[in-house]
Formats: C-alpha cells, sequence, structure tokens
C-alpha cells in the first residue's frame, strides 16, 4: 500500500520548530513582520489572506493586511509598496495574487525589495536560487521539499520529473530538486508523449494545472508522486469519471457543488505510487507554513541572527 505523505502533519512540524525561534526574535526585541497587500475582491484570494494573517498571528508575529480596491492603479500599489520597503518593523511583503487586471503584475513584484520579498519572486532572489545562495524560496516548492525530506525520500540520485513550467512552481521545484542532486526533467504542454517522459521518472512532480491529467500511464509503478495541482470540479460527471466508486467524495459534491482534485489520478496515483501526497491534505497545506518560515528566516538575517 502507497504511504501518504501527510501534509498536515509536516505543516504542524514546522509552525512548531518556528515558536522558539519566534520567542528568540522577540526577546531580542525583534518581532517578525509579514504584510500582505490584496487588491480587489477575489473570494479564493480573501481566503488565502485570512488564512496567512490568521497563521501569523497565531505564532504572535505582527501581520498586516493592506486592502485595495479593484480600481487600484499601477502607481497607487507601487506607492505603497514603496512605504513598506522602508518600515523597518516590516520584515516580509506579499502582494496576493491575481492582481486587477489594469495593474502592472511584474512591476509590482520588482518593487518589493529583494530582502522583504517573502515569495521569493524577485529576480534577484530567483538568481539566487540558480546559485544556490541564501535567500527567500518559493513557498509551493520549498513546501515540497519539506515533505520529501520529513518523509525520509531520497532524492540524490533520483529521476526527478517537473510538469509544469511555471516562474512560481515548476521552475524552482526544479532547481531545488537539482542542488539535492536528482537528475531534473522538465516537461510541458509541448513535451512530445508526455506520458513516456514521465514514466521514467522515479520523483513525479505534478503542477500542471489540469485536474487529474496524469493517470496510470504518466506514473511508472513505485514512484514518488507529488501532486501539487489544486482543481475545483464542479460538474458531477468529471467526479462520477475521477473518483469512481467513491461514494464519500459524490456525497461532498451533492452537498458543496463542487470538490477538489488535484493534477494527478487520484485513483491511479494511490494505485500505482510507493508514495504521494494527497489533494487536498499535501502540499497545499505546507505554502502558508513556508511562507512564515520565509518571514522568520528575514527577520534573522536582519538582526544577524541566522
Amino acid at each position: 500500500m502507497a504511504q501518504v505523505l501527510d501534509g498536515k502533519s509536516v505543516n504542524q512540524q514546522i509552525l512548531e520548530e518556528l515558536k522558539p525561534r519566534i520567542a528568540a526574535l522577540v526577546a531580542r526585541g525583534r518581532v517578525p513582520g509579514l504584510t500582505v497587500i490584496r487588491a480587489g475582491d477575489d473570494p479564493a484570494s480573501e481566503i488565502y489572506v485570512r488564512n496567512k494573517v490568521k497563521t501569523c498571528r497565531e505564532l504572535g508575529m505582527l501581520s498586516e493586511e493592506i486592502l485595495l480596491p479593484g480600481t487600484v492603479t499601477t502607481a497607487e500599489l507601487l506607492a505603497h509598496i514603496q512605504a513598506l520597503n522602508a518600515r523597518d518593523e516590516i520584515d516580509g511583503i506579499l502582494v496576493q495574487m491575481p492582481l486587477p487586471t489594469q495593474v502592472d503584475s511584474r512591476a509590482v513584484l520588482l518593487a518589493i525589495h529583494p530582502s522583504k520579498d517573502v515569495d521569493g519572486f524577485h529576480p534577484f532572489n530567483v538568481g539566487q536560487l540558480v546559485a544556490n545562495a541564501p535567500a527567500p524560496r518559493s513557498c509551493t516548492p520549498a513546501g515540497v521539499m519539506e515533505i520529501l525530506r520529513r518523509n525520509s525520500i531520497e532524492i540524490k540520485g533520483k529521476h526527478a520529473v517537473v510538469v509544469g513550467r511555471s516562474d512560481i512552481v515548476g521552475k524552482p521545484m526544479a532547481f531545488l530538486l537539482l542542488h539535492q542532486h536528482a537528475t531534473v526533467t522538465i516537461c510541458h504542454s509541448r513535451t512530445p508523449d508526455l506520458p513516456a517522459v514521465c514514466h521514467t521518472a522515479d520523483i513525479l512532480v505534478a503542477a500542471i494545472g489540469k485536474p487529474a491529467l496524469l493517470t496510470r500511464d504518466f506514473i511508472r509503478p513505485g514512484a514518488v508522486v507529488i501532486d501539487v495541482g489544486i482543481n475545483r470540479l464542479i460538474n458531477r460527471a468529471d467526479v462520477e469519471r475521477i473518483f469512481r466508486g467513491d461514494a464519500g467524495r459524490l456525497a461532498a459534491f451533492d452537498k458543496r457543488g463542487q470538490v477538489i482534485v488535484g493534477d494527478v489520478d487520484p485513483i491511479d496515483m494511490a494505485e500505482f505510487s510507493s508514495a504521494y501526497t494527497p489533494v487536498p491534505g499535501g502540499v497545499g497545506l505546507l505554502t502558508i507554513a513556508m511562507l512564515m518560515k520565509n518571514t522568520v528566516q528575514i527577520a534573522e538575517r536582519r538582526v544577524g541572527a541566522a
């Protein structure tokens, strides 16, 4: 039977490990501070930001939320970022995506000072990742590495296939695996014979944003499968097809009108892998924990404690 790589337990471990580090900073007169900027009224963004602020406060960190109207301009948003760059008590600045269409998202991300770029998206920090030098790492890929490490999944010498080439997940994921001595292949929508390439993986990371796209044909028996995808199913026929025979999922859909599925077929993943991350309950839970860890690390560097 495949090992379930439980994100909840890893999340709890990381948060517990942060508490004494935060206490040590507070004892030195430094409360780690994170500001999240949200523009507009996207429901998913509202939930994400609420959970980030809640976790900050539970850990005893300084947490601020700046809520801007959906009509905000690029110049107005940049002014907020410049003010936060100048505030010494703020260690991390996070701009919740997506931004309203009239805002230049790239200009906004570039405006965040690299030393406060808690998401690890600034080109300077991406360069630090490539060079394997200290800097904030993109939270979701960093969470994947924690799941692998804390479950004693061997990376060195393994063939890792990353499906997806986004700047947020796919590319940083590949570099983090490479730095742990995996041989890494990055795949995407234009990769010829994608199932055959995926089938060579010892570690298969799915981050392509297509519900249950990767089926048994993609999974080498015994592979470790990391499913980063979070997709909402709103059609009952899709739920029946993907969660075939799972009465619990159908009941959940009938109650809520939607269910969540990853990028990998959940039944095939459980049957053919040696270990896998469930959706929900896997990688997604680690993103906020790694955000907290990045903020604490930034605060430690700023006081010379790291």
